[in-house]
């Protein structure tokens, strides 16, 4: 069942995705292969509640707000914590609970009993309808179960699945100030892999924090008051950012992945961030520290080559320019660990060819997995997606692991006058005001000789990319109550200034100003060149081709993709024509067994019994699911 839930762990404001899955998961930070997951199983049904009317775990006394609604079914009275693996088994050390609790937890044979779903395994088998016992966080028994349990779920007409692997997000900073994953963990999502596109915060020396979060904030788009209020820094090694991770709970699983910009700050210093060459002793360090990440419990290593990829100022992130050489030394740390994935953003505007026979001979010096993100660019080479999957399928057929993370969407971004971005912010005339409050900016633009000033000047900014950015809004459509990822070219923006006899400049302006300012316009740039979906479709029946780049705990002001699974689910496997329609077990699959066999088996997200699985994962009715207006939503941090 589908609820409604506007929450960001930030300061200031964040795009929500509100319509999503309410979901409890895992209890923490995976250590490499020596913490190997279970199946993601705990389940979503009944949920009800909003954090207005949270009440305290009659068990434990842990106040969790929505993470409890998932617990307030009808037919479990008592409300339970649904973090009580947080805690220990069924919370130990309990505050508050009463004798009558004590009696319920000695006489249950199951702690969690699922009944009457279609359980879908995960690994595209035929559905069924089943019970899924659970006891002690493992599934117990499957089919037809009978015994007491301290929960039970009436999940008829609702599919029961694995929990959601996401093996693209951000959320470095996020875990180690709050213990709820949100928006991922609110659509399905029960591991997540985060340290992706060669950012993070370990390893890092104190007098190099100013520069991780410098390009934290640039690339991601990450608040730079939300990491210096909220990041610890009780770590300088990456094995210690792990053993801090480790002290922490979560609603779900996590994680990390070796950032290849953190590493070359570490190692070089500012000659990093100034992007030197490093010498053959930097090279040596380097291919150490990535084999001792690797072997500390980190999942992988990752690096970018997007020229996008920059600090607020335009600065390029430290990892851009790394000559093969140094890519090289990543590569064998992570062949003489034995283990590990090479995550990699190549050049979105380089050349496909020279791109993947990079990506290649990484794969082959490594002998690891690579995993490499594929979009349709919205300008350049119009083939060079289709060239990049053409040397995918040569690259599988000679025996080489590599995936390409696909986009079930357009790549796109949202504008609005409460956002990081809208098409007059880098105006001076707006750069006077935008530490406004939204009101007194809106009755500012409204006076006609401040719109006049500001539609007669240029953007002026340090950084290209924004400029770039902004400049690009005249592509953009306006994001309404009935969202729609999928837009006609005729209501984009331009188009409807030039029917309405209007500069597309006075035209935006105008809209903007709608709704009290709250107006939002939607840029679905990379994926939509086309102007459909056919060239998405294509990339996602690759046999190699892994969902992926939601981009959760990131883009907090510019993107909102962590709905990504419920999205996936709803427009490929139920809405889209029957032609191009994916079969509900191979979409479910998809999201959980395809992402965790990249994730090298950390994840076992199967539903089995008798295995030892552990288990976390959903339930919904798929034909419930909806389509997700992003909206704006904002919190301080305790």
């Amino acid at each position: 069942m589908f609820s409604t839930l506007p929450r960001r762990s930030s300061i200031g404001r964040a795009i929500s995705c509100c319509s999503s899955v309410n979901c409890s998961g895992g209890m923490g930070a995976m250590r490499g292969a020596d913490s190997r997951m279970g199946s993601p199983l705990v389940v979503v049904a009944h949920s009800r509640g909003t954090r207005a009317d949270a009440s305290p775990c009659r068990l434990c006394g842990f106040m969790e707000g929505n993470l409890c609604a998932i617990r307030n079914s009808p037919a479990t009275p008592p409300r339970f914590c649904g973090m009580f693996r947080l805690h220990g088994r069924q919370c130990r050390a309990p505050r508050g609970a009463g004798t009558l609790h004590s009696r319920s937890i000695s006489m249950a044979e199951f702690d969690l009993i699922i009944r009457g779903g279609t359980v879908h395994d995960g690994l595209g088998g035929a559905p069924r309808v089943a019970d899924v016992a659970v006891k002690d966080g493992r599934i117990a028994a499957i089919g037809d179960v009978s015994g007491s349990a301290l929960e039970e779920i009436d999940a008829r007409g609702r599919i029961v699945t694995p929990g959601f692997v996401d093996v693209h997000t951000h959320y470095d900073g996020q875990a180690t100030w709050e213990h709820r994953l949100a928006p991922s963990s609110g659509h399905g999502v029960t591991s997540v892999v985060m340290g992706n596109c060669g950012v993070g915060f370990a390893p890092c020396k104190p007098e190099q924090r100013d520069i991780l979060v410098k390009v934290m904030e640039g690339v991601e788009d990450v608040p730079e008051v939300v990491m210096t209020e909220g990041l610890p820094w009780n770590w300088e090694t990456f094995p210690q950012y792990l053993d801090a991770l480790e002290q922490r709970a979560f609603d779900i699983d996590v994680a990390a992945q070796l950032p290849h910009s953190a590493l070359r700050v570490f190692v070089m210093g500012d000659r990093a961030a100034g992007h030197e060459p490093p010498s053959a002793e930097d090279l040596a360090r380097m291919r150490a520290l990535t084999t001792e990440a690797i072997q500390a419990g980190a999942l992988g290593v990752s690096t970018s080559r997007n020229l996008l990829h920059r600090t607020k100022a335009g600065e390029l992130a430290p990892s851009l320019f790394s000559e093969e050489d140094e890519l090289h030394a990543l590569a064998e740390g992570l062949k003489d660990a034995g283990k590990g994935v090479f995550q990699i953003i190549p050049a979105p505007m380089g050349d496909a060819e020279t791109e993947f026979a990079l990506m290649r001979r990484l794969a082959e010096r490594s002998g690891r997995p690579l995993s490499y993100s594929l979009i349709q660019m919205p300008t350049g080479d119009e083939n060079a997606w289709r060239t990049s999957l053409n040397r995918l399928t040569e690259a599988a057929n000679d025996g080489l692991e590599i995936r390409a993370q696909v986009a079930p969407r357009p790549v796109g971004m949202f504008y609005g006058l409460d956002l990081s971005f809208h098409p007059f912010a880098f105006h001076p005339s707006y750069k006077a005001i935008a530490h406004l409050p939204l009101s007194e900016r809106v009755a500012r633009m409204k006076d006609p000789h401040f719109r006049a000033q500001l539609l007669h000047e240029q953007p002026e900014d340090t950084n290209p990319v924004n400029l770039k950015t902004v400049k690009a809004f005249q592509y953009c459509y306006v994001w309404g109550d009935d969202p729609n990822y999928e837009p006609d070219r005729a209501d984009r923006i331009d188009r409807r200034a030039k029917a309405a006899g209007l500069s597309v400049e006075e035209y935006a302006y105008d809209l903007l100003l709608a709704n009290d300012g709250k107006a939002i316009f939607y840029q679905p740039g990379a994926n939509y060149r086309d102007g459909n979906l056919n060239a998405v479709r294509e990339m996602l029946g690759h046999p190699r081709a892994v969902v992926g780049l939601a981009d959760g705990g990131a883009h907090y002001g510019m993107i909102c993709d962590a709905s990504f699974p419920t999205w996936f689910l709803a427009r490929w496997a139920r809405d889209a024509a029957p032609a191009q329609r994916i079969p509900l077990p191979q979409a479910i699959a998809a999201l959980t067994s395809v992402p965790a066999d990249l994730a090298g088996s950390l994840v076992s997200a199967a539903i089995a019994c008798g295995s030892g699985m552990r288990c976390d994962g959903s339930a919904s009715r798929a034909q419930r699911a909806r389509k997700y207006v992003g909206k704006l939503a904002s919190q301080i941090m305790p």
